[in-house]
């Protein structure tokens, strides 16, 4: 098994979900500025896309920055040769892994038979992996999937993902069919840690993680126990490495906690307003730059969110709401912060 650049990571490494229409290369530079996890990862792109003549529209979403890595790049399909191409491609843009998506619930998706739709299609999902290991070469492949589809299916469903040998399985503790609508259920991620002992296979829970010190919790409990010091971080690294030499090597995703908070894989409990405030601005300015034929209205789900909690904030989010640019954005930022020093 290849395992790249996962093998370099802290026992228990924290990570960026990849969220559709929200982890393009806009939020994912602000929070690489902010908040750096141990990766980050590129929403989830049509490999069938990727091998047609629209490729062009689609390699947009899949730009990043050098200060993203590691980053890897998540794509979905349900056809081994295709997947198998399009890794070949991604490879030659420099990402550090490859992800297949296993796991999206989107009735779109599942009627093409790709997402959750293959965890009820295991021999397939099998041939899909090594034909994607085979293609990358020696960038690792990683996967992302659920308990199931309607039912939870670990126990027959985690076994065969492990014959393929990924680098990391990442697990949302739900089934499709649940959606995020339950409370995710961390103490399978625990039984996922179990069934994969032994294997060498990094285990990744994603679920209702609220904070970055609970992210570390969820993943000690799962099966990391005790590698991360008591005060919230990231373990030292020279203590990391002596204690990953026969140990389970685990993590956690978060995702919609990181959004309008690009701070949040810090830790950092002191951010101030004007921060957040910054924070938002260079979002907002990125959004501009690197996808000017997005309309503007794209980034306003995530411009509100970077005050919530503050006092006084409703004025700023109706700005923020008609806001049509990023100057705009700096404006409103400005009179509010103005507003807030009571000049």
């Amino acid at each position: 098994m290849n395992a790249g650049f996962w093998s370099k990571l802290p026992d228990v490494c924290a990570i960026l979900a990849p969220m559709a229409e929200v982890t393009d290369a806009a939020f994912r530079r602000v929070v690489a500025k902010y908040g750096k996890p141990d990766v980050l990862y590129t929403e989830f792109v049509s490999a069938e896309g990727l091998m047609s003549r629209g490729r062009e529209r689609l390699q947009h979403d899949l730009q990043f920055h050098e200060s993203e890595h590691p980053i890897v790049a998540q794509i979905f399909d349900n056809d081994p040769d295709v997947l198998a191409q399009a890794t070949s491609f991604v490879c030659t843009l420099g990402f550090d892994g490859v992800e297949v998506n296993m796991g999206c619930p989107d009735k779109a998706v599942m009627k093409q038979c790709s997402g959750a739709s293959l965890i009820d299609d295991a021999p397939r999902a099998v041939r899909i992996i090594k034909a994607m290991k085979d293609a990358a070469g020696a960038i690792p492949v990683s996967v992302k999937t659920r308990l199931g589809v309607k039912s939870d299916v670990l126990e027959e469903w985690l076994p065969r993902l492990l014959e393929a040998q990924p680098a990391a399985i990442t697990i949302h503790a739900r089934t499709a069919k649940e959606m995020s609508l339950v409370p995710a259920r961390w103490d399978r991620i625990a039984r996922a840690s179990e069934i994969a002992q032994g294997s060498g296979v990094r285990i990744i829970g994603n679920g209702d993680v609220a904070s970055l010190e609970d992210g570390y919790a969820k993943a000690r409990a799962a099966g990391a126990g005790g590698f991360i010091p008591l005060e919230v971080g990231r373990p030292k690294v020279a203590e990391a490495t002596r204690l990953r030499r026969g140990r389970l090597l685990t993590g956690f995703m978060a995702g919609r906690t990181a959004i309008g908070n690009p701070f949040f894989f810090s830790g950092r409990n002191d951010v101030t307003l004007a921060e957040k405030l910054e924070a938002m601005c260079m979002h907002a300015r990125l959004c501009e730059e690197l996808m000017p034929w997005k309309p503007f209205v794209h980034v306003r789900k995530h411009l509100s969110k970077y005050a919530s909690g503050e006092r006084d904030i409703k004025a700023l989010r109706v700005e923020l709401m008609a806001a049509n640019n990023a100057a705009d954005v700096a404006a409103a930022a400005e009179r509010f912060l103005a507003t807030a020093k009571g000049e």
